[in-house]
């Protein structure tokens, strides 16, 4: 986590996202395009024991200085509310199989876990509704698609959980989770591009996943 490329890059997308916020923060227009995010099974292998680090970067796990195995990607977002207004203090968490398939669960023994690997991270949102994670673009999960799993935990409400897709994968159509979407703007909305980071020198991807809660919250 002290890594200066880790911040900088922090620091750029989130940058780039909240110049395309405003777009979200006027009732109207805008808000009446937005699609609600589906609400997915929060799956089997939510993490049964918790890591040691439980931050935004599931590259690095404390201070270790070898990164996980897999294409490096910086999945970014928003949590928006019904009408299209940023969440703030929702504790956003993502877990994912590593590349070898493998989630941080001690029933997945199918295969050796990548030790370097966090396979969980949370991100507590502030006053723009966005979050930041640097992880790693999913693999095929025997069963499954490539996907991330995503739980949205906020005072005084159940934990609401979804999952994200990658855009152009060949498996998504033979998943039945993902085919249980019917609602093709819904299902565009949880089905995600991870696009090349043009000016990255080791390959790095950027994904974009703004969730759209269906209730906008008190005042």
């Amino acid at each position: 986590m002290n890594s200066t490329l880790f911040f900088q890059s922090r620091r750029h997308f989130l940058r780039r996202l909240s110049l395309g916020a405003a777009l979200f923060t006027v009732p109207g227009a805008f808000a009446e395009e937005l699609v609600r995010t589906p609400r997915q099974t929060e799956g089997p292998f939510y993490p049964d024991h918790l890591p040691l680090d439980t931050d935004n970067d599931l590259i690095i796990v404390n201070d270790g200085i070898t990164p996980a195995v897999g294409e490096v990607t910086h999945l970014s977002g928003r949590i928006l509310d019904a009408r299209g207004h940023p969440i703030r203090n929702a504790l956003v968490e993502i877990w994912q199989v590593d590349n070898n398939g493998v989630y941080l669960h001690s029933r997945d023994t199918h295969a050796a876990r990548d030790k370097n690997f966090q396979g969980f991270g949370r991100f507590l949102t502030g006053s723009t509704g966005e979050y930041y994670f640097r992880t790693i673009k999913p693999v095929l999960y025997p069963g499954r698609t490539r996907h991330i799993h995503y739980a949205i935990k906020m005072k005084g409400r159940d934990k609401w959980t979804t999952q994200c897709y990658v855009k152009g994968e060949a498996a998504n159509e033979k998943d039945g989770i993902y085919a249980a979407i019917k609602d093709p703007k819904a299902r565009a909305s949880v089905t995600i591009d991870f696009a090349p980071v043009k000016s990255s020198r080791i390959g790095e991807l950027a994904a974009n996943f703004d969730v759209v809660m269906g209730f906008t919250p008190e005042a």
